[in-house]
Parts: structure tokens; C-alpha cells; sequence
């Protein structure tokens, strides 16, 4: 695109000390303007994408990546659907479950959660409970004994440790001589677990599949099959492949519709954090069209002087295009490199700032995530270092076109 001839003259005048000292100090605003921008633009989205996968890893914790159930609540032939699930080369791990809401009583606390009847043998096979434990295992759940075990805020909410009891209020009704009256159960608390997620920290209680289903009077019956896969970013190509392979009136889904609306939510954020710090980088780069302005003006006699000597319009339009782009670019590079690295340094930058200042950013007795992740994708670092190249290219044209329209003679007039 550009000659050696235009390199040359366009870097010599970058070099050069000029005459006018605004001229230097709008062209320093620029660069270090962009390079905030990009710094900012990738420690960011750097952070918020550690967020993202914290985020993802722990819903996943305790939600399957596929899960099979039947269309009226009971599965019946769980074991045939489970058998067919197990043949796909994709699938892992297979745990049957039971879900069903329910209210826990103790004395005068009560608690709403989500129920989850498992097989303390396969649960571990789906999901990560078993090393979240605080209390307790999830072997301690004896078909019969009617174990529960409780998540950390759901526990601390009802007052409870392990061994205490606590009874449980079902929405399935008994028929008695007094009428309908709702089914009581009372349970002993064997284990507890906190998994980071308020979700289910708040409101999940678990428990042996036998000892709901006799609670619920579903015989042998299970709610569904739940799925581990070896990627779980491929669970909606998998999910089509299994409805395909496993026949019956199944509803197969994955993690990605049950919790679509959330991950959207994430990715909407990102967006509209992407665009508004984006902003900070085009304002920073249009300060160039300012500079290069005021460096026209300035040249004038200088581009007068290299017409007469046969320079044509295009080679003075390149010539301060590359001032301009040099401008951009010293700023992106700075951007980059600094962007980069507190992104892949960021907790130890952050941890050593709150030391310094004697004060936690995010303290664990509010956020369930105390640390601040991060996690660089270098997609995001090269999308937004062409994004910035292309705003500054931008910026450089109007200076330089102006500039390849300078009459030599009105020029030189006053010179």
C-alpha cells in the first residue's frame, strides 16, 4: 500500500521534534488514550469471561450436561434409556434421579427447596458434590433411614448441623377420616455441602432415591436419567444424536436450555461492556484526526515544497497516513502488551492492591466468589486490536486527503 519513498518522509516526520509542542502533546493524548482503551477493553472482558467460566463450572457442578425424562413425570424403563444413553461414545458418566419440591420445618423455621433423589453410588459419576461436602458424605444416605443431606445456607436458614432432625412437608396429600391432609416425613440431616452457587447452597436437599420414591409412593419409577459428556460445549449436537438413538416418549435436554436465559444474560453484558469501552478506544483514536489536522496546517509549506518536486496527491495522503497510523499503532502495541499482562496477573495484582490498601474488594461474606478470575481469550485480544487498527486507519483519512488537496502556490504565498 505504501511505497518506501511515503514510509520514509511519513516516519521521519514522526520523529522529528516539531514546532509546535500542542501538536506533540495532543499526538501523546492519543496514543496513551488508546492504549487505556485497550488495556481496559482486554482486562475486561478477560475478567468477565474468568467470571463466565466460574460461573459455568459450578451450575455444572451440580446440574447434568444432558438430562433424559419422561413426558408425564414418571420414568418407568429408566434403566432401557440409560442403556442407550451409555452406548454414545460422548456420554461418560449416567445417574438416575428423582426431583420434587418440598418445604423443611424446624420448630418455628421453615425453608422451601428443591429435592433431589439420588444414588449416592452413581451421583458422583454427574456431578461434583461429593468434594463439596463440609459435612458428612453422600454414602451416609441409607435407603430406609431417611437421610438428607442439606445445602450450607439452606441448613444455616433452618438452624440445623449434621445429626439434627428435620421434617419435611411434601405437596403429594394422604386421605385420612379428617380429610386431605398434606404428607409428613421426618429426616436426619447426615450431611451438608456448599458448592458456591446461592441456587443451591439456598435450596437443594438431597437424598436416596428409595426414600423418595416411597415418600412419593413412585415404586421403581425414576423422574429421569441424568448425563455426563465428555465436552459439555458440544451437549446440543449430542442431545440431537441421543433423541435419535434412544426411542420412547422421552424429553431430552441439555444445560444450555435450562439455563439459556442466564448464559444469554452473560453474554448480553459482555456485548454491551464491549461496545461502551470501545468507545473509549474510538474517542482516543479520532484525537488523531485533531492532530493530524494541526500537523497539516503546520506542513504546509513542507507539502508545497515536495509537490513542486513531483510528489504526487496520493504519496502526501500516504505520507500522513502513516504518521497517523504510527500514532494508532504505538498506542495499540502499548494497549496489548499491558492489556495482556495484568489480564494473565490479575488476581496477584488485585491481591496485592488490597493488601496495600487494607481492604477486600469482594468479601466472602457477601459474594460466593471472592476472588477476581480471569480468563484471556486471545480471539478477544486479536478482534480487539483490528477493531482499534481499523478505527485509526479511519481516522487518518480526512487529515490526509486535505492534506493531498494543498496548493502549492497559495501554499508558498506567505512564505
Amino acid at each position: 500500500m505504501f511505497r518506501p519513498l511515503e514510509l520514509f518522509i511519513g516516519l521521519r516526520y514522526t520523529r522529528a521534534k516539531r514546532r509546535n509542542h500542542f501538536i506533540s502533546f495532543i499526538s501523546l493524548i492519543s496514543m496513551l488514550g488508546i492504549a487505556v482503551g485497550i488495556w481496559s477493553l482486554i482486562t475486561v472482558l478477560s475478567v468477565m469471561n474468568g467470571f463466565e467460566k466460574e460461573l459455568r463450572e459450578r451450575i455444572l457442578g451440580m446440574t447434568s450436561h444432558s438430562t433424559i425424562s419422561s413426558i408425564d413425570g414418571g420414568l418407568s424403563d429408566w434403566r432401557t434409556a440409560a442403556k442407550a444413553a451409555q452406548g454414545h461414545p460422548e456420554v461418560i458418566g449416567i445417574a438416575p434421579f428423582i426431583h420434587f419440591e418440598g418445604m423443611f420445618m424446624r420448630e418455628r423455621q421453615v425453608a422451601p427447596a428443591q429435592i433431589r433423589g439420588i444414588l449416592p453410588s452413581e451421583e458422583p459419576n454427574v456431578s461434583e458434590v461429593v468434594s463439596k461436602m463440609q459435612e458428612g458424605t453422600l454414602e451416609d444416605l441409607k435407603p430406609g433411614e431417611y437421610g438428607v443431606v442439606l445445602g450450607a445456607e439452606l441448613a444455616r436458614s433452618l438452624g440445623v448441623r449434621r445429626g439434627d432432625k428435620v421434617t419435611l412437608l411434601t405437596p403429594r396429600v394422604s386421605v385420612t377420616p379428617a380429610g386431605l391432609m398434606p404428607r409428613l416425613k421426618r429426616f436426619t440431616v447426615t450431611g451438608i455441602f456448599r458448592v458456591g452457587m446461592y441456587e443451591y447452597d439456598n435450596g437443594l436437599a438431597l437424598m436416596h432415591s428409595r426414600d423418595a420414591a416411597t415418600l412419593l409412593r413412585m415404586g421403581d419409577d425414576m423422574t429421569g436419567v441424568r448425563l455426563k459428556l465428555k465436552d459439555m460445549f458440544d451437549a446440543p449436537r449430542i442431545t440431537r444424536e441421543l433423541a435419535k438413538e434412544v426411542s420412547g416418549a422421552y424429553i431430552i435436554s441439555d444445560w444450555t436450555r435450562q439455563h439459556a436465559n442466564f448464559f444469554k444474560a452473560i453474554k448480553t453484558e459482555k456485548t454491551v461492556m464491549f461496545v461502551i469501552l470501545f468507545l473509549i478506544v474510538s474517542v482516543a483514536a479520532f484525537n488523531i484526526v485533531s492532530t493530524l489536522v494541526m500537523l497539516v496546517t503546520d506542513k504546509q509549506a513542507d507539502i508545497a515544497i515536495l509537490r513542486t518536486l513531483g510528489a504526487t496527491p496520493k504519496s502526501i495522503m500516504q505520507i500522513f497516513m502513516v504518521q497517523g497510523l504510527v500514532i494508532g499503532m504505538i498506542g495499540i502495541l502499548i494497549g496489548v502488551v499491558t492489556g495482556v499482562i495484568t489480564a494473565l496477573n490479575v488476581e496477584t495484582i488485585v491481591s496485592r492492591i488490597e493488601k496495600f490498601l487494607g481492604m477486600k474488594f469482594l468479601s466472602a461474606d457477601v459474594y460466593y466468589i471472592s476472588d477476581l478470575p480471569s480468563d484471556m481469550h486471545w480471539g478477544d485480544v486479536g478482534m480487539i486490536t483490528l477493531f482499534a487498527f481499523i478505527i485509526s486507519l479511519l481516522a487518518t483519512i480526512y487529515p490526509a486527503m486535505r492534506a493531498s488537496r494543498t496548493r502549492p502556490a497559495e501554499a508558498l504565498r506567505y512564505e
